[in-house]
């Protein structure tokens, strides 16, 4: 078993920036690619950005060039460095944790607001 802890959201205006975290605990040794997801009201939940255990990233493109998704191995945390913050990055926040066998763990949810 994986358990996900998310911190870190709030409410920010338009062009700020916000900074997720994400502690993994429990078998940790299992995860092979870590990651963030959102979910806004009335959509389905999508993928934001993803990070290997060798630290190959992927992002959709609609944050490109603004997230970074980076990993302290040493903590067990994954971050979201959200900037130039828009309404419509507007969610909850999610960390996934995709482990051997295809097992998928996800954290509670994080709500950010981008208010315009």
């Amino acid at each position: 078993q994986v358990q996900l802890v998310e911190s870190g959201g709030g409410l920010v205006q338009a062009g700020g920036s916000l900074r997720l975290s994400c502690a993994a605990s429990g078998n940790i040794f299992s995860i092979n690619v870590m990651g963030w997801y959102r979910q806004a009201p009335g959509k389905q939940r999508e993928l934001v950005a993803t990070i290997t255990s060798g630290g190959r990233t992927n992002y959709t493109d609609s944050v490109k060039g603004r997230f970074t998704i980076s990993r302290d191995n040493a903590k067990n945390t994954v971050y979201l460095q959200m900037n130039s913050l828009k309404p419509e990055d507007t969610a909850v926040y999610y960390c996934n944790a995709l482990a051997l066998y295809g097992v998928d763990y996800w954290g509670q949810g994080t709500q950010v607001t981008g208010s315009s």
